[in-house]
C-alpha cells in the first residue's frame, strides 16, 4: 500500500494526518488559488522560500477546477519539486481562463450552442493541461492525491486515488486525462474518453465532471485514508489513526451566491427545460443546485463531527457565500469578473471563520479569528508536524536495529485540540 514517490514523510513519524481539499467551480478556482497562495507564504516564513503546499499534506483532494489545482500543486518538475507554486496557479487562471471560456457570444447564441452540444470545445484547456503536465501519471505525484470523476457509461463515480494504484494499476492514468475528465462540466465542456493498459488488458473511461458526485471532496479524501487503515497500511499507526484528534483538515470552497438568494419559486415555477438549464443571469440552475447541495452537506457533517469532539480548530472550512450573481457562473471569464473574483478571495481572508447553517444556507461565524489568522495557526501546526516527521525519520535511519517505524506514542508533544 505504501507509495515510494511521496516527498511527505508518512504519518507514522508524526502526530497528525494532514488533509487539504479543494472544491469544484470553474473560473472560481481563483478563490482557492488566493487562499493557497496565502498559506504557502506563511509556510515559507517558517521553513524557507522553497517550501510548497505539497510538502505538508498527506493527501490533497480536488474536484473539477479543484482537481486541476491539486494536480498543479503535486505534479513534479525535473528536480522532483512541485511544478507550480500557489502564486503561479493564480497567474495561470488569470491568463488562461479567458481563452478556455471565450466570451464571444451573447446569451441567445449560448442557448443555441448548448442545445446542439457543449458550450465550449475544450481544446485550449486540453492543450494547456497537456503542455504542462505532459506524461506525468497519477502515481508520480509528490504526495497522495484523490480526484473524483463520474463515468457516464457505468453511471458510477470513478475516484482516482494514488493510494490505490498498487492494487489497481489500471487506475494509474495520465494526470492530464484525469484533469480533463474531472473538469468536463455537463453543457460546458465535452465528456472525456481515454484508455489505460496494464498486462495487455485495456480499461476504458467515459468521464464527466467529478462535481456531479462530490463537488466538495473532503469526505472522499478522509475515506481514502480510512481505507488505508482498514488495509493496515504501515504508513499509519494503529489504532491512533482512527482518532479524529489526529486529523488536521483544510477545506477550501470556490464561492457561492447565497446572501441575497439566487433563485425564487416565483421565478422557477415558470421554467421548463431551458429555464432549468439556462437562467437569465447566464447561470445553470440545475447544475448549481446539485453541486451546492453536496458541497454544503459535507461541510455540515464535518463541522458537527469536529465540534462534537471539541476539535473545532482541527477543521477549517473557507468558503465565500456572498458572491454577486455575475460572479457565480463557472465560465464568465471577463476581465472585470476575474478582478472581482480576486477581490473576493482577498476579502475572504479577512472574514471570520464560518460554517454553513443548513436552515437558511448562510455561513455564520463560529470563531472570533479571521480565516487569515486561522491559516497562520494551521501553517504553524503543519510546519511543526513536518519538522517532527523529518526528525523521527532521521532517528530511524540512524538506528540499524529499529525494526518498526515510530508510532504516535513516542511523539505526544504537539497539542492539536
Amino acid at each position: 500500500m505504501q507509495r515510494t514517490n511521496s516527498i511527505v514523510q508518512p504519518p507514522v513519524f508524526g502526530n497528525l494526518i494532514t488533509v487539504l481539499s479543494i472544491d469544484g467551480g470553474g473560473i472560481r478556482g481563483l478563490i482557492p488559488a488566493i487562499i493557497l497562495e496565502f498559506l504557502e507564504k506563511e509556510l515559507q516564513k517558517r521553513d524557507g522560500d522553497e517550501a510548497r503546499i505539497a510538502d505538508y499534506f498527506d493527501i490533497i483532494a480536488g474536484t473539477s477546477t479543484g482537481g486541476l489545482i491539486t494536480a498543479m500543486l503535486t505534479a513534479p518538475d525535473e528536480h522532483r519539486r512541485p511544478l507550480f507554486t500557489a502564486k503561479q496557479i493564480k497567474e495561470f487562471y488569470l491568463e488562461k481562463c479567458p481563452k478556455i471560456f471565450p466570451q464571444d457570444c451573447n446569451r441567445i447564441t449560448k442557448i443555441v450552442k448548448t442545445i446542439s452540444g457543449p458550450l465550449y470545445n475544450g481544446k485550449y484547456l486540453h492543450e494547456a493541461i497537456r503542455k504542462r503536465l505532459k506524461d506525468t501519471k497519477l502515481g508520480d505525484t509528490l504526495t497522495n492525491v484523490v480526484i473524483p470523476t463520474f463515468d457516464i457509461k457505468t453511471l458510477q463515480p470513478t475516484i482516482f486515488s494514488s493510494y490505490e494504484i498498487n492494487e489497481k494499476p489500471y487506475m494509474n492514468a495520465k494526470l492530464s486525462d484525469i484533469c480533463i475528465a474531472t473538469s468536463a462540466a455537463p453543457t460546458y465542456l465535452p465528456p472525456h474518453y481515454f484508455e489505460t493498459s496494464h498486462n495487455e488488458k485495456k480499461r476504458e473511461f467515459n468521464l464527466i465532471d467529478g462535481g456531479v458526485a462530490a463537488n466538495n471532496p473532503t469526505l472522499i479524501a478522509m475515506g481514502e485514508i480510512a481505507k488505508q487503515l482498514i488495509h493496515k497500511n504501515g504508513d499509519f499507526p494503529l489504532p491512533q489513526s482512527f482518532e479524529y484528534r489526529r486529523y488536521l483538515v483544510i477545506s477550501i470552497g470556490t464561492g457561492e451566491c447565497k446572501m441575497k438568494g439566487k433563485y425564487t419559486v416565483k421565478e422557477a415555477e415558470k421554467w421548463g427545460l431551458f429555464g432549468w438549464w439556462s437562467n437569465t443571469n447566464g447561470s445553470t440552475p440545475l447544475l448549481d443546485i446539485f453541486t451546492q447541495a453536496s458541497t454544503d452537506m459535507v461541510d455540515f457533517h464535518l463541522s458537527v463531527v469536529f465540534k462534537t469532539l471539541n476539535l473545532e480548530k482541527n477543521y477549517l472550512r473557507i468558503q465565500e457565500d456572498g458572491l454577486e450573481h455575475t460572479l457565480s457562473p463557472l465560465d464568465r471569464a471577463t476581465s472585470e469578473n476575474l478582478d472581482c473574483l480576486l477581490n473576493a478571495g482577498e476579502n475572504l481572508l479577512t472574514k471570520k471563520v464560518s460554517t454553513v447553517n443548513l436552515e437558511d444556507g448562510k455561513f455564520v461565524p463560529y470563531r472570533m479569528e479571521t480565516n487569515a489568522e486561522a491559516l497562520k495557526e494551521f501553517a504553524e501546526k503543519l510546519s511543526e508536524e513536518k519538522r517532527l516527521r523529518d526528525k523521527n525519520l532521521s532517528k530511524a535511519d540512524q538506528s540499524p536495529f529499529l525494526e518498526t517505524k515510530p508510532g504516535f506514542e513516542a511523539t505526544e508533544k504537539i497539542s492539536v485540540a
